[in-house]
């Protein structure tokens, strides 16, 4: 009698271990798919921003056209941008740059008062403004959800699922010059 009541303890514990798994498994499971997720949301506005780039580009060329090394310097750091692949600080790197390029850019665009005034070049600059926001916003959401996965990782008992089933931590997508962190914006109104 006690040999079965052992026995049943033992299924019961098992049981509930197994239980214990499958949840923190699927823990794990969510928080990878709500990364890879919110990964896209990021490289849909990265993408909308390097559509909307030429077109800006464009738009200046036609009026400050002698501004020829600010315009190949963004149509360059662009490209890079677009190619960097995978490594998510040499990503932020490149963003980092295009960034500071499109400053560089709004900075001319001051000097040309028929530009500022040039309704394609206001539709282009608030849609980039607008894609900015978007896509700081997604970084954000990207970054608590790395969180998130990186400390069920880390944390007893869901690391040892994580370790079973190689779960890794993932890397924030983060923008180290903190010049960069403001969206480049031009102020139109300024009569200065």
């Amino acid at each position: 009698m006690t040999l079965i009541i052992c026995l049943g303890i033992f299924v019961a514990g098992a049981l509930i271990l197994a239980l214990v798994g499958v949840a923190l498994y699927n823990r794990l499971v969510d928080l990878r798919n709500r990364g890879e997720n919110a990964w896209a949301d990021i490289d849909v506005q990265l993408k909308r921003r390097y559509n909307l780039i030429p077109n800006l580009v464009e738009t200046v060329k036609g009026y400050a056209g002698h501004e020829k090394e600010t315009l190949e310097n963004v149509t360059k750091a662009r490209q890079q941008a677009i190619e960097v692949t995978g490594d998510l600080e040499k990503m932020a790197q490149a963003e980092n740059a295009l960034t500071r390029t499109l400053r560089q850019l709004f900075a001319v665009a001051e000097a040309y008062p028929d530009l500022k005034a040039n309704e394609s070049f206001l539709d282009l600059q608030n849609q980039l403004s607008e894609t900015e926001d978007l896509l700081s916003q997604a970084r954000r959401y990207y970054n608590a959800v790395v969180r998130d996965l990186n400390t069920a990782v880390e944390k007893v008992p869901t690391n040892i699922v994580a370790m079973l089933f190689n779960f890794n931590k993932r890397e924030y997508f983060e923008i180290e010059d903190a010049a960069a962190r403001e969206v480049p914006k031009v102020d139109f109104d300024n009569k200065d």
